[in-house]
């Protein structure tokens, strides 16, 4: 019998020990890291089209029921789910009792009886854990990425591919030869390419809501899905379109503001339990890892409620859901606000040069790119010059913006454009025992201010 996230806690002194100090391996990218080289990738997005196979890395996890799928989805999630149905999506939040965020995840409305959950696993598998203790008439089947079944073992039920850039619009009204159906942003919508059926969300990792930058992500049986890429690349020829890896699709995620995952706030608390026994020791929230220069000895102290995320949009009041009563209260408080930090290149050179160059030991946190990651959440601290003001999260190098920058979570007053700010870069005390953190020590990193996207 194998043993429980709980039991696996109970080695540790503390639950934020085992996220931040046991030998966590460095972040794995699932799929081909670049197809051509990632600076061009990266400039593709913005100036013609990026085609990126995203068919190995995310877990899918299949609800299917009657009406107790609709319930289920209803007391587990903060968004609302008047008008639901199927070709219906949504960015999916989880919270825990105490309204901070379990986990996020897309959700596909795929039949009327039937949605994924498309994404790391820890929101399937509160939804799943849900559906078990409430007794809910439902169907989960998962499909775990590529990584977590070994290469050797099969391939996917699904592929999935997105295209993204300025050009898309017009490679995939080539592809499917005639206009493509009118959908709103975060809409789905199917149609038909060299004979199959696909099914797509408009969305963007590299844009902007509004732009001319547009993305479209599309799936269906992975038996069709070299025909469907064949012709898609056949489409972007005479648009110089090209491939892009997972270097590109992680670090251009910052110019489009998404967060990633929050710590799920699962790891303290008589109430959660339950799910910790549930848990296995070997399942994803197990071998999580949290990384940066933020250290407390209180995991609490890492956990996010949907607002600071800047999710508040999406919370809906029209239901209950697990939370709701905890969010109720804060709804009105000061929360963070999520701001792009663009940092000084002088500083960044600084950190190269030390990291690289210093006597080991001695230098600075190694700071690579494109992505500059090496934990599954990474949280920095920021300040102002005298106070701290909250903490940067995914970091990286964009061609399109031209320096590193990073997404953060900062307190409303110092989420001001232009305004400067001090990120502290690398760990406490020489580093951590991660496997990714060489001996280095703290360096500081000015940067600026922007609430809106630095291009």
């Amino acid at each position: 019998m194998s043993f429980s996230l709980e039991q696996k806690l109970a080695q540790f002194d503390s639950p934020i020990q085992m996220l931040r100090d046991s030998e966590h391996k460095l972040f794995r990218h699932a799929y081909t890291r670049e197809y051509s080289n990632w600076r061009d990738e990266q400039a593709a997005s913005r100036k013609t089209a990026l085609i990126l196979d995203q068919s190995n890395h995310m877990n899918e996890t299949y609800f299917r029921g009657g009406a107790d799928l609709v319930r289920l989805l209803s007391d587990t999630c903060i968004n609302s789910f008047k008008g639901w149905g199927r070709n219906k999506a949504k960015q999916n939040m989880v919270c825990a009792p105490d309204g901070n965020l379990v986990a996020t995840a897309v959700l596909f409305g795929l039949e009327e009886d039937e949605v994924s959950v498309v994404g790391p696993i820890a929101c399937a598998n509160w939804m799943k854990y849900q559906a078990e203790i409430g007794n809910y008439d439902v169907e989960v089947t998962t499909d775990v990425r590529t990584a977590e079944r070994g290469y050797a073992t099969g391939g996917r039920n699904t592929y999935r591919y997105e295209i993204e850039g300025p050009a898309a619009w017009a490679i995939l009204e080539k592809a499917i030869g005639g206009p493509l159906p009118e959908v709103r942003f975060f809409g789905m919508t199917e149609f038909t390419i060299d004979g199959c059926l696909v099914r797509a969300l408009k969305h963007t990792m590299a844009g902007k809501v509004g732009s001319d930058v547009h993305g479209l992500e599309m799936w269906g049986p992975a038996s069709e899905g070299k025909k469907v890429m064949d012709a898609l690349v056949k489409a972007g020829e005479e648009f110089g379109m090209i491939k892009g890896g997972a270097l590109t699709y992680y670090s251009t995620a910052i110019e489009s503001g998404y967060l990633s995952q929050p710590v799920p706030a699962i790891y303290t608390g008589d109430d959660m339990k339950p799910y910790r026994e549930w848990l296995s020791g070997d399942d994803y929230e197990a071998k999580f890892s949290v990384g940066g220069s933020f250290a407390s000895d209180d995991v609490k102290d890492y956990y996010r409620n949907p607002f600071d995320m800047g999710y508040g949009h999406i919370l809906k009041f029209d239901h209950d859901f697990i939370g709701r009563e905890a969010l109720e209260k804060i709804k009105d408080q000061p929360h963070k606000k999520k701001v792009w930090l663009k940092w000084n290149d002088d500083d960044v050179m600084n950190i190269i040069r030390s990291s690289l160059f210093d006597e080991a030991g001695t230098g600075a946190k190694f700071l690579d790119y494109p992505l500059s990651r090496y934990a599954r959440v990474q949280m920095d601290s920021v300040h102002d010059g005298k106070n701290f003001v909250g903490t940067s999260a995914t970091a990286g190098y964009t061609r399109n913006v031209g320096a590193f920058s990073s997404l953060a979570m900062i307190d409303p007053d110092s989420a001001v454009d232009g305004k400067e700010v001090v990120i502290t870069w690398g760990e406490e005390n020489g580093g951590t025992r991660k496997l990714g953190v060489e001996r280095h020590v703290q360096t500081e990193i000015r940067a600026t201010v922007s609430t809106t996207m630095l291009v």
